[in-house]
């Protein structure tokens, strides 16, 4: 079973992927019944979901807390 860790860098994998698949294929703007496909919007969408995945991954790491006593 993957960890999450795992998970996470692979959703960030294939969404930079997608990323960069729709900025080599550029489509325009266009309404389909009567809603908007606007691709910069998407992208945006995307790179929020990568911010996200870095975000989880720092979380992720371990880390160590160095604290001093103090005698009174």
């Amino acid at each position: 079973m993957p960890t999450d860790a795992t998970q996470l860098q692979t959703i960030r994998q294939q969404t930079l992927d997608l990323i960069e698949e729709i900025r080599l294929n550029p489509k325009p703007t266009y309404w389909l019944d009567g809603q908007r496909v606007h691709w910069q919007e998407y992208v945006e969408s995307l790179e929020r979901s990568v911010d996200w995945c870095d975000k989880k991954l720092f979380e992720c790491e371990v880390f160590e807390i160095r604290s001093q006593g103090v005698c009174r």
